[in-house]
């Protein structure tokens, strides 16, 4: 059965859990270890979820008269 990708939102929040946990330093090296990596691909997730909604935004941008052109998203 193929695993369904984690909405960016969900994502970032268990990231966010993920580290809460190891910055208190409280578990087992072994523990802390499984966290990290759990970590690592939580952080892998959203970045390539930031990516391709940058993008999308590059693809959506709009001009004065209202085209949509193809512009860079830095300027946000």
């Amino acid at each position: 059965m193929q695993k369904k990708e984690k909405k960016f939102e969900d994502a970032l929040a268990r990231l966010e859990e993920v580290v809460k946990q190891l910055e208190d330093g409280q578990l087992p090296l072994e523990e802390s270890l499984e966290l990290y990596a759990e970590g690592i691909q939580l952080a892998n997730i959203c970045n390539k979820q930031l990516e391709t909604a940058e993008q999308r935004i590059n693809t959506l941008m709009t001009n004065e008269s209202g085209e949509v052109v193809l512009t860079d998203s830095q300027g946000f």
